[in-house]
C-alpha cells in the first residue's frame, strides 16, 4: 500500500497573484495536481509547472462541478495513490471555503492535512478598495455573513450591521434584493452606506457605492458579477482619492 500523500488546503488571496503567500506559490510551483476553485484566478493557475495536472471544481448557485463529497473524495482518492494534492481556493481556505469539511474528511480517511492560509476576500477586498473595516471613528466590530445561506430570510441579522459596526457579505450578488429587504426589517436604516468590490485585486476592479436602499438597482443596472463582496456600515462612506485613480468607483443615488 502506498504512503498517503499530503493535502494542501491552500488559500489563493483575492486574485493578484502578488497576494498569495510565500508558502502557497511554491506549493503552486512545485504541485503535480492542484484541484481549484472557479474563482481562481488564471494568473495564479498559470504559476503551475508545466505538465502538472489541473483539476477545476468550480461551483455557482446554479452548478457544481462536482458536488461536495465527491471533491471530498477526489481528495482521499488522489492522496491515499501516494500523490500530494493542492486544494487551491479563493480568500483564505477557512472562511467560507469548506476547508474545514475538506479538512475533516481527509482526517477520517487518515491522510495528512496542511492548511495554508490566504488572504481573505474581505481583508483583500477592503485594502484593495481603501475601505477600513475597522476604524476609531466608525467601527470596531466586523462580522462576515454568507449572501446564499440556507433559509436567509429566517435569520436573525440584528446586531449584525448598525453604528460601530461593519458587515461584510460574501456571495450576496444574487441576493441582493433578499439581503437589503432583510437588513432593513431587522431595523438597518435605508440609508445606511453600502460599498460593493467587484474583482478585488485585479486590473477590472469597481467600488460601486449607495444607500442599503438602492443595493438591489445598484447590482442590477451596474451587473455586477462574481467575485464581489458588499460592505455595510459607516466605513462604506469614507471615500479616499487614492482609490478613484486606481479603480472605477461608481455611486448610486438614493
Amino acid at each position: 500500500m502506498a504512503i498517503p500523500g499530503t493535502v494542501y488546503l491552500v488559500g489563493a488571496g483575492p486574485g493578484d497573484p502578488d497576494l498569495l503567500t510565500i508558502r502557497a506559490a511554491r506549493l503552486i510551483e512545485r504541485a503535480a495536481l492542484i484541484v481549484h476553485d472557479g474563482l481562481v484566478d488564471p494568473a495564479i493557475l498559470a504559476l503551475a509547472r508545466p505538465g502538472a495536472r489541473l483539476v477545476s471544481v468550480a461551483k455557482s448557485r446554479a452548478r457544481h462541478t462536482l458536488p461536495q463529497d465527491a471533491i471530498n473524495e477526489l481528495l482521499v482518492r488522489e492522496a491515499r495513490a501516494g500523490r500530494d494534492v493542492v486544494r487551491l481556493k479563493g480568500g483564505d481556505p477557512l472562511i467560507f471555503g469548506r476547508g474545514g469539511e475538506e479538512a475533516e474528511a481527509c482526517h477520517a480517511a487518515g491522510i495528512p492535512v496542511e492548511i495554508v492560509p490566504g488572504i481573505s476576500a474581505a481583508g483583500g477586498a477592503a485594502a484593495a478598495a481603501q475601505i477600513a473595516l475597522t476604524h476609531r471613528d466608525a467601527a470596531s466590530v466586523v462580522s462576515f455573513v454568507a449572501g446564499q445561506c440556507k433559509g436567509l430570510t429566517d435569520q436573525d441579522w440584528a446586531g449584525l450591521a448598525g453604528k460601530g459596526r461593519t458587515l461584510v457579505i460574501y456571495m450576496g450578488v444574487s441576493t441582493a434584493p433578499q439581503i437589503a429587504e432583510k437588513l432593513m426589517a431587522d431595523g438597518l436604516a435605508p440609508d445606511m452606506p453600502v460599498a460593493v468590490i467587484e474583482n478585488a485585486s485585479r486590473p477590472q476592479m469597481r467600488v460601486l457605492r449607495g444607500p442599503l436602499a438602492a443595493l438591489p438597482d445598484l447590482v442590477a443596472r451596474e451587473r455586477v458579477k462574481s467575485p464581489a463582496l458588499i460592505v455595510i456600515g459607516a466605513v462604506a462612506a469614507r471615500p479616499d482619492a487614492a482609490v478613484a485613480a486606481l479603480a472605477e468607483i461608481h455611486t448610486c443615488a438614493s
